[in-house]
């Protein structure tokens, strides 16, 4: 016979409810987008440039031989901004290529073409990827003005209609005495340095901005740079 429910009395506990965990907080971030940390938290304070650039967000090409100072210059200048700014160097992104790397001293065929073209492509990725979170970006390159193909057109192309394309373009001897003091793959003859530094004078007359750095510090060329660039977002040079 079943046994008869047996009535609770009008006082008593509810049973106790299972416990419930607190709700997961929402992820902040679901994109891959890193966040930076505020302007000025840097833990050793550096001489600034950018009072001419201001906070502007500047996409800038440093063009220049062998010897010019090009990649010391673009990085001292990206280091001291007063606004998040990356320094990219087609040199270094050519040389991620270990086995297999073209190198254009041992002649400049399809192959080093090729790698040229695709390092390129990469920096200008690069490059667009940080402009469009707020990144500015400086990149150096050696960009001939009789190869309009693999030149100022091409690095326009990737990169965009804004890029800012300023020569630093010294003296031959300095150029010379700048090489001899590379080593590896990045140190070339005194032939090939004065040929690329004849070709780089192509430029007077094209309407860039050219700095003759030949007697000037890296300091002293980075405020130089930022100067140019000031000049240049007010009034954008034709190219």
């Amino acid at each position: 016979m079943p046994h008869a429910a047996v009535p609770r009395h009008p006082s008593a506990a509810p049973p106790a409810a299972a416990p419930r965990h607190p709700p997961a907080p929402p992820r902040a971030d679901r994109t891959g987008q890193v966040p930076l940390p505020p302007v000025g938290t840097s833990p050793a304070p550096v001489p600034e440039h950018g009072s001419g650039t201001g906070t502007a967000t500047l996409a800038v090409l440093l063009i220049g031989p062998a010897g010019a100072g090009k990649t010391t210059v673009a990085r001292h200048w990206a280091q001291r901004r007063r606004v998040p700014t990356a320094h990219i160097s087609l040199d270094d992104v050519r040389e991620w290529v270990c086995s297999g790397f073209a190198d254009p001293q041992s002649g400049w065929n399809e192959h080093s073409e090729a790698q040229y073209r695709l390092a390129r492509r990469t920096c200008g990725f690069a490059a667009r990827n940080f402009l469009a979170n707020g990144i500015s970006c400086i990149l150096d390159d050696a960009v001939f003005p009789d190869r309009p193909v693999v030149g100022l057109g091409g690095w326009k192309r990737h990169v965009g209609p804004g890029l800012l394309p300023v020569v630093l373009l010294p003296g031959l001897e300095v150029v010379l005495e700048r090489n001899a003091e590379r080593s590896g793959n990045r140190r070339l003859s005194d032939e090939e340095v004065a040929a690329i530094h004849g070709r780089m004078a192509g430029w007077y007359g094209s309407g860039l901005p050219i700095i003759d750095n030949s007697t000037h510090d890296v300091e002293t060329t980075a405020r130089m740079l930022d100067d140019v660039l000031a000049r240049a977002i007010a009034s954008p040079p034709a190219w």
